[in-house]
């Protein structure tokens, strides 16, 4: 489970396909300290588990394996080496639930409509697929690339959000370009109510 609230953009080392996966590295500062393999990281908002963790300097070059369905399913398949991604590391009890519950299961692909400055903020237009624009309501959360964000506006085909320069700063969508994809996953609350509405109708 994670909360949205990204800790830091790491950058992919390397991509490499293997036999049996896709082994994903990732070059991260704040997300390497105490994390140890089998540990959890959202990657893009991506839930992933690390298998092996080496030091490089101050940083840690964290592992991953990908499956094909993670790969086809997720804007990780465009990614190459030197790309931002977004990285959160698995929430603690103890934790602080700054943003939402995420729990790192993607729901689809949206791709980015319109990524413009609006004074110091941006604001941003996402197409989203009907199992994510369900769930959307006018001031709730989405995930966007695993940050936890306010729906703004939802539109026919999607949905408007503004950016703020924190944000903007800290996450890897200053990479961001129109017609980019972005994984999205609905609020977790949303999902629950339709299906204990669908059981009470039955």
């Amino acid at each position: 489970m994670f909360t949205g609230i990204v800790e830091e953009a790491g950058r992919i080392e390397t991509i490499k396909p293997t036999a049996k996966s896709i082994r994903l590295t990732v070059r991260a500062k704040v997300c390497g300290r105490g994390l140890k393999p089998g540990g959890s990281v959202a990657v893009n908002g991506c839930c992933l588990t690390a298998v092996r963790i080496a030091s490089r300097g101050k940083d840690k070059l964290i592992q991953f394996d990908l499956l094909q369905e993670t790969w086809r399913l997720t804007n990780l398949q465009c990614a190459k080496a030197g790309s931002l991604v977004n990285l959160e590391r698995s929430l603690r009890a103890s934790g602080e639930l700054g943003g939402h519950f995420v729990t790192g299961h993607v729901d689809g692909l949206g791709q980015i409509t319109k990524w413009e400055r609006a004074g110091r903020d941006h604001v941003l237009d996402i197409a989203a697929p009907l199992e994510v624009r369900r769930y959307l309501v006018h001031k709730g959360s989405v995930a966007v690339d695993g940050i936890s964000l306010t729906v703004a506006a939802v539109t026919r085909r999607g949905f408007r959000i503004w950016i703020i320069p924190h944000t903007y700063e800290l996450t890897a969508l200053r990479e961001r370009r129109v017609g980019d994809l972005v994984n999205l996953e609905a609020d977790l609350l949303g999902k629950y109510v339709e299906k204990f509405l669908t059981a009470r109708a039955i």
